[in-house]
């Protein structure tokens, strides 16, 4: 990680130790440290992965559970949109171990993926915001709703106003949201056709793009979602809409002559206005359908039920 984004990430982990409750805080210096040493090291992976989870179902940590063959189980992992696609498992699963170790049975994994999530998007430049604690895990999995309710790379606008309504979202902080990917990387399978056949795109971005995704074959060659600043988080993503160098489908529709266009003019104009309007988004998300109380589970192991 630059040098600039770990002295970000050491100013906004800090802020971890105010969100604890009292009768926690004995457990904080180990567990702010555990945060900074796995974080500053695997930033850009853990990122993708904490917001694609709580999106489809709530902040209840249901994306990290394998498949389990012996009791007939199928997470979330193989479903469509994560197949390949989302990383860093191993990340939280670094986080988990070290925390178990230090104080055991006390963070849920819930707990960590809307941390890493937080501290991932500050690490790289972006905005901080409040996380509440005290979520628990989930005990189960949905590979059906894996594969029905989060966003499609293929969508429309219509279609994707319509997916994040249904959780509650509004088009502006669907947009908001979306500019998560000014970070993270995407697989070839995802946005060949844009490439190689749509017109609302830049020609000299799409030839540069195509050397590394041929018309056929590579289909799990990554390119970077944002060109401009893959490891920073920005409004890069939204200039290059403006510009027609959206990677996937979906994202140049965000910016395709319909009623998004304002607002990524507006992201693509104003940092600070999109970074405020993010983290009040994820604010909202990570505290979507959380489970709490006696509800669900603190998993010892991220990757499988107690």
């Amino acid at each position: 990680m630059p040098k600039h984004a770990q002295k970000l990430y050491r100013s906004s982990v800090l802020q971890y130790t105010e969100q604890w409750p009292m009768n926690l805080a004995w457990e904080l210096p180990c567990s702010v440290s555990i945060f900074m040493t796995v974080l500053l090291t695997h930033v850009p992976l853990s990122f993708p992965l904490s917001t694609s989870h709580a999106f489809m179902h709530g902040c209840d940590a249901s994306i990290l559970l394998d498949d389990d063959e012996a009791s007939s189980f199928t997470g979330e992992k193989s479903a469509g949109p994560n197949a390949n696609s989302l990383r860093g498992f191993e990340v939280i699963d670094a986080i988990k171990a070290k925390l178990e170790a230090a104080c055991p049975a006390v963070v849920s994994c819930a707990d960590i993926l809307a941390v890493a999530a937080r501290d991932s998007v500050a690490a790289l430049g972006g905005p901080t915001w409040t996380v509440q604690l005290g979520r628990r895990d989930s005990t189960t999995a949905s590979f059906s709703s894996a594969n029905t309710d989060l966003a499609s790379p293929l969508m429309n606008l219509d279609e994707l106003i319509s997916v994040f309504s249904k959780k509650g979202f509004t088009e502006k902080e669907m947009i908001a949201l979306s500019g998560a990917h000014t970070t993270g990387q995407a697989r070839c399978l995802l946005f060949r056709n844009r490439i190689y056949n749509e017109t609302n795109i830049d020609s000299t971005f799409a030839k540069s793009i195509q050397s590394n995704c041929p018309s056929s074959g590579g289909g799990d060659n990554l390119s970077p979602l944002d060109d401009g600043s893959t490891v920073i988080f920005d409004n890069s993503y939204f200039k290059n809409l403006v510009d027609n160098k959206g990677l996937l489908h979906s994202d140049q529709q965000l910016f395709s002559g319909g009623s998004a266009d304002s607002q990524v003019t507006t992201y693509s104009d104003n940092p600070i206005t999109f970074k405020a309007d993010f983290a009040d988004a994820m604010v909202k998300m990570g505290n979507m359908s959380i489970l709490t109380g006696t509800a669900g589970e603190i998993r010892t192991n991220c990757r499988k039920v107690n």
